[in-house]
């Protein structure tokens, strides 16, 4: 009686994990594009820049395929390397630099995460586009007193 009870039990609860996980699956997965324009959201590109100070940057973000993004605050660096076929979003950056910049033809190497570290490959960097948030409009003059 307990192993048909059992045999029952097992498919219903299979099928509660499974509708559990649906909506999770559901979601639309984001190009690598649409990715990078979500984590850009309002920002105004700038003139590209050869270096960028490796003591401003607060986080990195790879997306896959197409660029990777150094967070400075205020300002997004976006990288597109001449050959991001390599880049993976589950990578570690390893960047060896002989300097506190990361500059234009530094190369960066791409550590696996899942397997331990294991080098995947490396990239050339080429210039850095900054995107910063658009200033805030000017507040309107107040009006004259009335006399």
């Amino acid at each position: 009686m307990a192993a048909t009870m059992c045999k029952m039990l097992i498919p219903a609860l299979l099928g509660a994990v499974v509708l559990w996980t649906a909506p999770a699956n559901a979601r639309e997965r984001l190009t690598p594009e649409q990715e990078l324009a979500k984590l850009i959201k309002d920002r105004v590109p700038g003139k590209p820049v050869d270096c960028i100070q490796l003591t401003e940057i607060r986080s990195t973000t790879i997306i896959d395929k197409t660029a990777i993004v150094y967070d400075a605050g205020n300002v997004l660096y976006v990288n597109r390397p001449a050959f991001p076929e390599s880049l993976g979003s589950d990578d570690v950056l390893l960047t060896k630099t002989w300097s506190n910049q990361l500059c234009r033809l530094d190369m960066v190497q791409l550590l696996d995460r899942s397997m331990n570290g294991f080098m995947r490959g490396m990239v050339g960097l080429n210039e850095f586009v900054p995107y910063a948030r658009p200033p805030k409009p000017a507040p309107a003059p107040a009006a004259p007193p009335a006399q």
